[in-house]
């Protein structure tokens, strides 16, 4: 894995013989500086020689001399060393960096120091001393930390106070010494506060939280007083020069839970959404060859890439190209990883995390002017162009097509295209989109019409197809004038209680209420059976897999009004996500759920006026997977690169204490990113990896 990592980086064992030869060069540089003296010595000595004697021949023997002395046949002015002794310099230097390459290789697997990538033995004993309790300032003073005896003299402490805008960058001080002052942070993880020679130490990004650490009131003036909130330091403080320098007590770290033993998750990461281009070219193969053997290294199970149906069946009816696709899975093949496929039958764009333009197919969008009620509908008559409409299932508008028949072809295409791939289990999952970001719900929240977070949403019903079939269940009803809308619902950004339909005790309770919403959530159960029952069909023999969002927000009201536009009935009297199980049950599917690593405090302190509980509404769901006992698999709604948030998402993969021992079939990391390639940031996606794997 170091090599590939070194390939990424650009550090190569040229750059150390590039290093070593300097260093011969400096050994070359110090003896000819030391012969030059001695021969400048030599030529002033004659010099002055042939003044007192006034003879021309001395004067110019002896520059001939000095000529025969520096001179080499080339005309240059320095003095070669013999090649061996270099050889034998290389040697020695190639040997101490192997040592040293040893050292740091097992600081960072074993210990987590956080050294750079290119650190020599000063770091490696600087971290050492810091973890046995020593202070080591970036001049390489060191003293105990709690003895004023050994310290430097105040003139150190200046130097090193005073130079610290040269060689800090600032930050935003950690929760726990915001008491103090903001502070810095150096290039020896030390926080200078801005107040002269005070030094504390920064605290390890996997301390517990700032919620749990203590406030320090504490005022350090430059004098020797201090003041009555200094108790409540609790560390030791000692002056320097008139300056005073603080020991703040070291912070217990979390526990972690530990997970050797464990059941085998794999862990796939999903590639970038634009690796194949709308010319179904694979993009850069080169550098995703180099960035997929990274992956392997880590011992990463597989990948996970949208099949856009824009792309490969972007033109005409019927026609697929699946060139990049072929090229990329045929990569993954020569690599020996899995591959999970995802049926992609909705526009990239628009949405958080779009980083790219992928539209629906040209003629699909053809018909959609012609015909705009193909599309999802709000109250207002916008039309939203992501994915088609649910009413249109059984609706042959699709040039002689119904939505679900273009779904199967596309699959079929797909699986006999590819059918080696399944032959030899390569492709062990195929993930079926049933809605917006191939996500079955509702469109409810379209940035495009200036949804922003936490707004409820709008509900999505208001094409022809749609309310051609809510006037039909009204009628069998017997209440025709409930085919309708509820018209006190809000808009996208309203929140519950400003609406009469989703306020405590609202229209979303009543007669008419709970009519609607039932319909509403039928159209999308209806869905994902009708698809999923031709999915099976397509995809015999390999698992099928249908991702569900985490709609977490306003979770904490009776309403869970965002839930209810996104089409889950799912109030605090209604279990709005066991109906959707037992449907997935039906046809063996699994249930990737997202938003597993999201955590309450998350969301408190983001947006504390709209009550989030997606830990509550995590497990709500999980358990109603558990219960009908189909699969669960999982991904990242968020980015997630650090530890705390990598823990949360085992702690959600492996329950502790399960008696039935449930746990994930899979996770995918979303997503592939030169973020996940820089070295600490992969060294702790590596970590995950082995957790999740069981190794530790």
């Amino acid at each position: 894995m170091a090599t590939d990592i070194q390939k990424l980086i650009g550090t190569s064992e040229e750059d150390d013989d590039e290093e070593m030869d300097m260093d011969v060069k400096e050994e070359d540089d110090e003896d000819e500086e030391n012969g030059g003296k001695n021969i400048a010595a030599q030529i002033m000595a004659g010099v002055g020689g042939g003044m007192a004697s006034n003879s021309s021949d001395s004067q110019f023997q002896h520059q001939q001399q000095f000529q025969e002395q520096v001179t080499t046949p080339a005309g240059g002015a320095r003095r070669s060393r013999p090649l061996e002794e270099k050889e034998r310099t290389k040697l020695r230097e190639r040997h101490r960096r192997a040592i040293t390459a040893r050292i740091l290789a097992g600081l960072r697997r074993h210990g987590n120091y956080n050294l750079r990538v290119r650190a020599d033995i000063n770091d490696v004993i600087a971290a050492l001393a810091r973890e046995a309790g020593w202070v080591v300032l970036p001049d390489g003073t060191t003293f105990p930390s709690r003895s004023q005896g050994s310290r430097p003299a105040g003139g150190t402490s200046a130097a090193v106070t005073s130079s610290s805008s040269h060689l800090v960058s600032q930050q935003t001080p950690p929760a726990s010494l915001r008491g103090v002052s903001p502070g810095y942070q150096t290039s020896v993880e030390y926080n200078t506060c801005r107040m002269k020679g005070v030094f504390m130490p920064n605290p390890s990004p996997y301390d517990l939280s700032s919620s749990t650490q203590p406030q320090i009131p504490a005022v350090v003036g430059e004098g020797g007083e201090q003041t009555e909130s200094d108790l409540h330091i609790g560390g030791s403080m000692d002056t320097i020069n008139d300056k005073q320098i603080v020991d703040i007590p070291p912070i217990p770290k979390l526990p972690e839970r530990d997970f050797a033993g464990t059941p085998f998750i794999p862990v796939y990461v999903m590639l970038p959404l634009g690796v194949v281009n709308m010319k179904c070219e694979l993009v850069d193969p080169d550098d995703l060859l180099k960035q997929l053997k990274v992956l392997k290294s880590a011992n990463v199970d597989g990948i996970m890439v949208d099949c856009w149906w824009g792309i490969v069946e972007a033109h005409t009816p019927q026609e697929y190209n699946w060139s990049g696709y072929s090229r990329l899975f045929q990569m993954v093949r020569e690599l020996k990883l899995k591959l999970q496929a995802v049926m992609s039958f909705h526009e990239c764009g628009g949405n958080v995390g779009d980083d790219v333009c992928i539209p629906l197919p040209h003629w699909v969008a053809e018909i959609g002017r012609s015909n705009p009620d193909i599309f999802f509908t709000d109250r207002e008559g916008r039309r939203n162009p992501e994915c088609l409409s649910w009413g249109i299932d059984k609706e042959r508008v699709l040039r002689g097509r119904t939505a679900v028949e273009v779904y199967f072809d596309y699959m079929r295409s797909f699986r006999a295209e590819f059918d080696e791939f399944f032959t030899d289990g390569i492709i062990s999952m195929v993930e079926v989109g049933l809605g917006p970001c191939g996500e079955l719900r509702y469109p409810s929240c379209p940035v495009k019409h200036g949804w922003r977070y936490p707004g409820i949403g709008e509900f999505q019903c208001y094409d022809q197809y749609l309310l051609k079939s809510l006037k039909k269940t009204a009628e069998a009803r017997g209440h025709p004038f409930w085919a309708r809308g509820p018209d006190n619902a809000g808009f996208y950004n309203s929140q519950p209680h400003e609406t009469g339909f989703f306020c405590d005790g609202g229209d979303y309770d009543g007669y008419y209420g709970r009519f609607f919403l039932n319909w509403y959530t039928r159209i999308l159960i209806d869905h994902g059976d009708r698809v999923l029952s031709l999915a099976k069909l397509a995809f015999e023999g390999t698992q099928i897999a249908v991702k569900l969002s985490g709609i977490h927000w306003w979770y904490k009201t009776a309403s869970h009004a965002a839930e209810l536009t996104a089409g889950f009935y799912n109030p605090c009297n209604r279990d709005g996500y066991a109906a959707i199980a037992t449907m997935l049950k039906k046809h063996k599917a699994a249930l990737n759920f997202s938003c597993s690593e999201s955590r309450m405090g998350d969301q408190q302190v983001d947006f504390a006026e709209a009550p989030a509980d997606p830990e509550g509404l995590v497990w709500q769901v999980l358990n109603a997977a558990w219960e009908v006992g189909i699969p669960i698999a999982s991904e990242n709604a968020l980015p997630c690169h650090d530890r705390v948030t990598y823990n949360k998402i085992l702690d959600n993969a492996k329950p502790l204490n399960d008696p039935d021992g449930r746990h994930f079939l899979s996770f995918t990391h979303l997503r592939l990113s030169p973020l996940l390639m820089e070295r600490q940031t992969f060294l702790e996606f590596e970590r995950f990896v082995k957790r999740m794997h069981g190794s530790y």
